[in-house]
């Protein structure tokens, strides 16, 4: 028949008898041999429990599941891990009832008091190990609130006290006595006393003097005094002398100010005149209207609203009232004028492109300034200048008259000098009538003055602080010299003309000084009309200079005034150059005039922009004029400026100009060859284009073969052939022909494994580097992810446990309360009705 298996507590009886647990009891004897033979006999006690507690619930212990991904052979084989999930369940159960529970506990309540008492939440520290903590902090406390030099201190000789006889001294009594004192000042007597004791205390200690006093033998000779009557002696006498030095400070203080009251009369008297008194203001009474007061004060209303109306405009207009800027140092000014060459070079290198510029991208609603001619073009001149841009095929650009000129800082800008007024031109153009002007007119005048801050080193000198009117000048004076000091300004050159006529040449620079001082924009708004109609007429009469053969010096300052002026008139002098470049374009003919204009254009503009409305077209000009002219002897000199002139355009963007060179190799190569003098001026053209171009990629194509073998064939050129030959030279060694790639040769393959001295199959062993770093923070990623997940489930779930024992024990509560009051009421109840029943047999009875 079948046996039924041991029971459970059969098989743990058996288990601690096998193990040496249970079982006999064995003598005094054998207890001592094994104490003496083996002490290890708790640990072995202990091991044997834990192991049959193991083997009777063998849920408490989980193994690894899955096996091994590979099998591995290795020295030192890996065990198995034994994982203990009940241990660790309750562990951190454990746990989130320390921390988590307290927190959910805490949720949504504030305050508490924190107990900050010596050793209150320390288990470690013994009742009395904490009481003798605190009474030890409580007597440093007190002693470091005391201080050494207190005088007036009391507790000073608490923790050394002195003693006499086995008894202690009182030291609390001050025996100073103040009636020996002269005082009436009640006040100062309790100051004196306010550390004293209690008065009991003092009387008490009075007596007790008195009696040692009475006791004492006048026979014997008066006892020593101890350190402590002598401290006492001396902190009396420091406050005897503190106290008459306050009495001493007080008594000069009062006479100093009786003498100071009177001071003011004893001078009076010295001077000899007493001041008269002075009048008093008058009071304005509470609730008075103001025009009454006024009225009272002899003032009307309207006297005193233009009073205050005055006054008002005197302080808006005051120059003290706006705030200035402080000087900055050198160094500051240094760093500012850097970021500004910086900025500039900035945009020239984006204007070289052909790019937008960063601060004022280009709007397509024609409002913003024109960058092409530096600044804007006037209203005025929107029809013409459009017109002549479609005649040379470029776009149209219009321009906002509503704003004000501006200056704008360019690569090319062509620096002048301070000092171009002459010094002998010192001119009185003071009116007599500018005092009269209002001061808004002053303030509208200094303010066009500071926007044409380039403009006024022409004039600077000449212009007083005050403001002068054209308008009203009388006759003009003449100087000694016969020039004269005052102009009509010209506005077209037929009039600049005939005022020029009765001028020398030389004269002529110091006439267009004084007419751009006379007429100033900031004297009169009509001024900045004429002074535009002067420049175009200044652009006509440098080209009629050039063609009388006049001073070429006088021409060059002349192109300096425009390059002044059409900062302020862009546009104005922009379309006089145009309207020039016009006439050139239809005759295709240059003269002395046409190349003057071309000279005036770089000057005065960037030459470097990508595209500019003046500078563009006079390239265009000068490129179509290169392509289309056969070299001659009667054009050579032309040809050779224009090509000088091309150069000086490129010197910064280094644009190639294939008609420059053309037509320098073309008159290289003329013949009969022209005298040396004529060509030594294209010799040197085609040396500086290939120095301007020496960078560029197809440097050697340019200039060899043509270019070298013209040169190679002049007489008396053998240096310059030389230097263009190194320069091709070295151009062919900068450019290497293509070749194919130099690869590093590739090992073959081979089906050697590579074998791992300390393989280890837990550890991945792949050769790049990155992606091992990168699948192990993956990998890692993963890990802490899942338990950080697991973890929340599991705090999840100890919340939702708490919560349900929570409700079960409110549920609990409600219900035992529920049935007690339900007893009570049916307690109630039923006692009522026993006792109307009773009471309704009661009645029947006695019926």
């Amino acid at each position: 028949h079948n046996t039924m298996p041991p029971s459970q507590l059969k098989r743990l009886k058996a288990s601690l008898r096998d193990q040496g647990v249970t079982g006999p009891q064995k003598s005094k004897k054998q207890k001592q041999q094994d104490r003496k033979g083996n002490n290890d006999s708790r640990v072995q006690r202990n091991a044997a429990l834990q192991q049959i507690r193991d083997s009777f619930n063998p849920f408490e212990i989980k193994a690894n599941n899955r096996p091994a991904k590979f099998q591995s052979f290795t020295a030192h084989p890996k065990k198995d891990g034994v994982l203990r999930p009940g241990v660790t369940k309750s562990m951190g159960e454990e746990s989130r009832r320390a921390t988590l529970l307290p927190e959910i506990q805490r949720r949504n309540k504030t305050g508490g008091i924190i107990d900050r008492r010596i050793g209150e939440n320390d288990p470690t520290m013994t009742p009395e190990e904490r009481a003798l903590q605190r009474f030890a902090q409580e007597k440093m406390r007190k002693k470091g609130g005391a201080s050494l030099f207190d005088l007036e201190a009391d507790d000073d000789f608490e923790e050394t006290a002195l003693t006499h006889g086995g008894k202690a001294l009182d030291l609390d009594r001050d025996d100073f006595d103040m009636e020996g004192l002269e005082g009436s000042d009640d006040e100062s007597d309790r100051g004196l006393k306010r550390r004293r004791s209690s008065a009991g205390s003092e009387e008490d200690d009075d007596e007790e003097a008195m009696s040692d006093a009475e006791g004492q033998d006048p026979d014997k000779p008066a006892r020593k005094k101890s350190k402590a009557e002598v401290m006492k002696e001396v902190i009396a006498k420091s406050k005897m002398h503190k106290y008459e030095r306050q009495k001493n400070k007080e008594d000069d203080d009062d006479l100093r100010e009786e003498l100071d009251q009177g001071l003011q009369e004893m001078l009076n008297l010295l001077r000899g005149v007493k001041p008269p008194p002075k009048a008093e203001k008058p009071t304005m009474e509470a609730g008075m209207n103001p025009e009454r007061l006024a009225m009272l004060q002899s003032k009307s209303r309207e006297e005193t609203e233009r009073e205050y109306d005055v006054r008002l405009r005197q302080m808006a207009m005051d120059k003290r009232a706006a705030p200035t800027t402080r000087t900055k140092t050198e160094e500051e000014q240094a760093i500012e004028e850097a970021y500004r060459l910086k900025e500039l070079e900035s945009s020239r290198l984006r204007r070289m492109q052909g790019e937008e510029s960063e601060e004022e991208p280009e709007v397509e609603d024609k409002k913003s300034k024109n960058k092409k001619v530096g600044v804007e073009v006037t209203a005025e001149d929107e029809e013409d200048m459009g017109d002549d841009a479609a005649q040379f095929g470029l776009p149209t650009q219009q321009y906002d008259d509503k704003k004000d000129a501006v200056v704008h800082d360019d690569e090319d800008e062509f620096l002048m000098e301070d000092d171009l007024i002459a010094s002998g031109s010192d001119i009185d153009v003071s009116d007599e009538d500018s005092e009269d002007e209002d001061d808004s007119d002053a303030e509208e005048g200094a303010a066009a003055a500071d926007e044409e801050d380039e403009e006024d080193e022409f004039v600077r000198g000449i212009l007083g602080d005050k403001d002068e009117k054209s308008e009203k000048k009388a006759a003009a004076p003449t100087a000694p010299s016969g020039l004269a000091y005052t102009y009509e300004c010209p506005r077209s050159h037929e009039e600049l003309l005939a005022i020029f006529e009765k001028l020398a040449v030389k004269d002529i620079p110091v006439a267009v000084q004084r007419i751009r001082a006379l007429y100033h924009p900031s004297l009169t708004a009509d001024n900045k009309q004429k002074l535009a109609d002067f420049s175009v007429a200044l652009v006509d009469h440098i080209s009629y200079m050039a063609k009388e053969k006049q001073s070429f010096a006088v021409i060059e300052t002349l192109i300096r005034h425009l390059h002044s002026l059409s900062r302020t008139y862009p546009g104005t002098i922009g379309k006089a150059f145009r309207t020039h470049m016009s006439a050139m374009q239809e005759s295709g003919v240059f003269n002395a005039g046409d190349l003057v204009i071309l000279t005036a254009v770089s000057s005065i503009y960037p030459t470097s922009d990508h595209f500019h409305q003046v500078v563009t077209p006079a390239i265009t000009l000068m490129g179509r004029w290169l392509e289309m002219t056969a070299p001659a002897p009667s054009n050579l000199a032309t040809g050779a400026f224009i090509v000088a002139l091309c150069l000086k355009y490129q010197t910064l963007s280094k644009r190639y100009i294939p008609e420059a060179v053309r037509y320098t190799v073309k008159a290289l190569q003329l013949r009969p060859q022209p005298s040396e003098k004529d060509l030594q001026p294209h010799v040197n053209n085609l040396l500086a284009m290939a120095e301007l171009w020496s960078a560029k990629s197809a440097f050697g194509q340019i200039f060899s073969p043509a270019g070298l073998s013209a040169l190679q064939a002049l007489k008396g050129q053998k240096k310059s052939s030389q230097h263009l030959s190194i320069m091709l030279s070295q151009a062919r060694l900068r450019r290497r022909p293509l070749e194919l790639h130099h690869h590093r040769p590739l090992p073959i393959r081979t089906s050697i494994p590579k074998f791992e001295e300390n393989f280890n199959p837990d550890k991945h062993y792949d050769p790049d580097r990155e992606r091992a770093d990168a699948a192990k923070l993956k990998k890692e990623y993963k890990r802490e992810r899942k338990g950080a997940v697991r973890e929340l489930r599991k705090d999840a779930n100890f919340i939702a446990r708490e919560q349900l024992r929570e409700k079960k024990e409110r549920d609990a509560e409600y219900e035992k309360k529920y049935k007690r009051l339900v007893a009570e009421i049916q307690g109630e109840e039923g006692h009522e009705a026993k006792q109307y029943e009773r009471e309704k047999r009661m009645r029947k009875s006695k019926r």
